[in-house]
């Protein structure tokens, strides 16, 4: 059954949800780092904040091949913005949405190396070193992030009921996802390993 979650701001519970995966995962992360999660994640709960609006004024989802075609065109203020979002996009919907890009076209080692790429570029043009250094680290540890997001995902699908649950549990046996699989013990459905069933 689903519980209710109270919390001062979506920032806060974003910032406490993301600490307590961090600290699980035994992640370094600078402080600057953190902030810049928290606000991606509290920007991208609104989902609409993924999808651009296309020529006939519908939302579309630009691919990231578009989206790092056009940063190549473009001045250096404007390919910082289209930099940024794609490494953004990539990072929440590898961490989001692992599931369905396992089963993609393209996969979500993909999103991983065009996020992180796009990070690592952005790292190399962005005008204040303090935002320099987030960049760095986010391309850094893309992969890692990834995994953070993944987590914070599950978890959430788990609090939501049984549906989540299963998607959730079929994920980890496709995949055997020691994150996913920590998850599942923590809602106390699977055993730990090395314990008799």
């Amino acid at each position: 059954m689903s519980q209710l979650v109270t919390a001062p701001s979506l920032k806060e519970f974003f910032k406490a949800l993301l600490e307590e995966v961090i600290r699980r995962q035994k992640l370094a992360v600078g402080e600057t780092t953190e902030f810049y999660l928290v606000n991606l994640l509290a920007e991208f709960a609104c989902t609409d904040n993924l999808f651009s609006k296309g020529e006939d004024g519908r939302k579309e989802q630009e691919p990231l091949a578009v989206l790092y075609h056009r940063s190549l065109q473009q001045q250096r203020d404007e390919r910082i913005r289209t930099l940024r979002r794609l490494g953004d996009v990539s990072l929440y919907q590898a961490g989001f949405f692992s599931g369905a890009l396992r089963e993609g076209p393209v996969g979500q080692d993909y999103y991983i190396q065009m996020g992180g790429a796009a990070y690592g570029q952005l790292a190399d043009l962005a005008p204040a070193a303090g935002f320099a250094a987030v960049y760095r680290e986010l391309s850094a540890r893309f992969r890692a992030l990834v995994d953070v997001l993944e987590e914070i995902a599950a978890r959430g699908l788990v609090q939501n009921g049984p549906s989540g649950t299963l998607k959730v549990y079929e994920s980890w046996v496709r995949t055997g996802n020691d994150k996913l699989e920590q998850v599942l013990v923590d809602a106390g459905l699977v055993l730990p390993k090395g314990l008799p069933n």
